[in-house]
């Protein structure tokens, strides 16, 4: 079966970055983190943030083969799973495009006291979100040989790593210009996973034989 990625020219491993970005990385992250450790010291919270992020490195890296072994052995064509990430993709692409238009979050419930509690409370869905999952998932099935395979880890690493530094720095990043950059860079990126989605959807319905 010809490979998504290549045949495609869709994802390279700049495009690739910016999937993970968007789905894994820290822009729709910072604010749910910070609300949720509104009432805890710096020193708490950098030690919360180490925790989680190394729970989500490694969830998100074995979350990734499992769903990979899975879809092999359920003999799930890899257009289908191109057809299923772009579905997902543009889902959440447009809830993030529309959700200036929705009614303001109540605040989220305090963190557990127990300190792993804490991160996993934070690492899952902040850190490791469902769709993140997915876009791993499909990036790994598409993955036509090991050193592709490498590089996607090694970008999911540096994403998480950006999450890493952008909870550890949070207090200092949101607030002023800083915060109004981030919104316009996430603003940006959501619309072009929108965009990107719609082409995955198209390669997916074109390698299923739809188109």
């Amino acid at each position: 079966m010809e490979n998504f990625p290549d045949a495609a020219g869709l994802l390279g491993l700049g495009t690739v970055f910016v999937l993970l970005f968007v789905t894994l990385g820290p822009i729709k992250m910072l604010g749910p983190f910070l609300q949720l450790t509104r009432d805890t010291d710096e020193a708490t919270m950098k030690s919360l943030a180490i925790r989680a992020f190394v729970l989500a490195v490694i969830a998100v890296v074995v979350g990734g083969f499992v769903g990979q072994i899975l879809v092999e052995n359920w003999h799930i064509s890899v257009a289908a799973v191109t057809l299923a990430g772009g579905i997902i993709f543009l889902l959440v692409g447009l809830r993030v495009v529309l959700e200036q238009y929705q009614p303001a979050h109540a605040p989220p419930a305090p963190l557990p006291p127990a300190p792993m509690a804490a991160a996993l409370r934070v690492a899952f869905p902040l850190l490791v979100t469902p769709y993140g999952i997915a876009a791993v998932i499909a990036l790994l099935v598409n993955s036509p040989d090991a050193a592709r395979t490498v590089a996607i880890l090694a970008i999911l690493i540096v994403v998480k790593v950006l999450n890493l530094l952008g909870m550890l720095y949070a207090r200092r990043l949101m607030g002023g210009v800083a915060l109004l950059a981030m919104q316009i860079f996430g603003a940006v990126l959501a619309v072009l996973q929108v965009a990107l989605a719609v082409q995955m959807i198209l390669r997916g319905l074109l390698d299923l034989g739809v188109l």
